[in-house]
């Protein structure tokens, strides 16, 4: 059933249910599901954590993933994922939006509209996707300090410092960077692009009892694991960040341009959601039955498409 207005409303703070789920001994699996019904289809699926990916909150928009989005905008995603299922999410924060007064009014307001943890990375703006090239890095003590900062300001947020030092500083650069943000208040460490299960390895045996986020993209620089294979390597949770943007984007694609060459939808059907799936994914009868006065919908009996 959804989180429908007024019923199964948590009575915990995200942070502290992202932070239980952490306490399990099976990694944590994070799909991307940056708006409401992404998020409800995710709960129903049966995930008990999502991810909110700043490159598919962009690219939803028809911006690039350059650090252009802002706090507040970043806040109506979480806001309307938090009200459809209400599960504990994982936002990613970018640089902060600024220095440590910009990241400690992120993590109040992150926190208010309802995620329970958050990422940082040392990245300098314009920040890029991890995986890309020639991305340039915070000095290690300025990031430090927005971790600092963004420590002071939380209430429960959970707070994971990404390093994307790997691609320019090496194995010594990331872990050393990782232990200088876990000293300056971090939960956890997210190290970004890594190349091959040995630097997994490497980076975990190097960080013990660190929890470890890992990043599942794909068309990126690193290779496909599985959560279970990032478990053995010493991980604690995993994201697949933009997977239900590219899917979802690439069925959009094909319905344009069959509608184009046919004139109409009708190749495509099968391939849709139906009416009466969409309404029990986002529990329109739910809602309706919350007001007696609202008559129930009967749904029409869709002709058949031609062929």
């Amino acid at each position: 059933m959804p989180y429908v207005i007024g019923t199964d409303v948590p009575d915990e703070p995200a942070g502290l249910r992202f932070r239980r789920l952490l306490d399990r001994p099976e990694i944590l699996q994070m799909p991307g599901a940056h708006f409401g019904l992404a998020a409800l289809l995710a709960k129903r699926a049966g995930f008990e954590a999502i991810y909110l990916s700043g490159a598919a909150m962009t690219a939803t928009m028809g911006l690039p993933d350059l650090g252009m989005i802002t706090v507040d905008e970043v806040c109506f995603w979480i806001r309307q994922a938090n009200r459809a299922a209400a599960l504990p999410m994982l936002v990613d924060g970018d640089t902060g939006y600024g220095e440590a007064l910009n990241v400690m009014h992120m993590v109040r307001s992150f926190e208010e509209a309802g995620a329970g943890a958050v990422h940082l990375e040392d990245q300098l703006l314009p920040k890029k996707c991890g995986h890309l090239n020639d991305k340039k890095l915070a000095d290690p003590h300025d990031m430090a300090a927005k971790l600092a900062a963004a420590r002071k300001a939380r209430k429960h947020l959970y707070i994971i410092a990404r390093t994307d030092a790997a691609a320019s500083e090496g194995m010594d650069g990331a872990v050393g960077r990782a232990k200088l943000y876990l000293e300056a208040g971090a939960d956890a460490i997210f190290p970004e692009a890594l190349t091959s299960a040995d630097m997994f390895r490497e980076f975990a045996r190097r960080l013990p009892g660190v929890p470890l986020l890992a990043n599942m993209t794909e068309f990126g620089r690193t290779p496909f694991f599985t959560a279970k294979e990032f478990q053995e390597m010493g991980y604690a949770m995993v994201i697949w960040p933009v997977s239900h943007l590219r899917v979802a984007a690439k069925a959009i694609e094909e319905l344009y341009a069959s509608i184009r060459a046919e004139g109409g939808t009708h190749r495509m059907v099968e391939r849709m959601q139906t009416r009466a799936e969409l309404y029990a994914a986002i529990g329109y009868h739910d809602y309706e039955a919350l007001d007696a006065t609202l008559v129930r919908t009967v749904l029409p009996q869709a002709p058949s498409p031609r062929g």
